[in-house]
């Protein structure tokens, strides 16, 4: 029996949403492996491991959801049809 094509408001996936799901879980997976960085070492100007390695997920962190916000909107564009860029 074959498939029918998805209706236009069917959700899909897409690679584009494969990479926007990616881009929202590699922080979550990161912070939640707390052994991969519940060390002190290497310190980084007298800062502990532990610490700045958070601090560069929160700056990472906001660079994956602007990337994956653009992501979006990109795909809602060429799903409506419409648009530049």
């Amino acid at each position: 029996m074959s498939q029918a094509p998805p209706q236009s408001g069917e959700q899909v996936v897409t690679p584009v949403r494969v990479v926007i799901g990616l881009c929202l879980l590699a922080p979550f997976v990161a912070m939640l492996w707390v052994g991969s960085y519940a060390k002190s070492d290497p310190a980084f100007i007298g800062i502990p491991f532990f610490y700045w390695y958070q601090m560069a997920w929160v700056l990472i962190s906001t660079a994956l959801t602007m990337i994956a916000y653009k992501l979006w909107q990109r795909d809602q564009r060429a799903r409506r049809g419409g648009g530049s860029r």
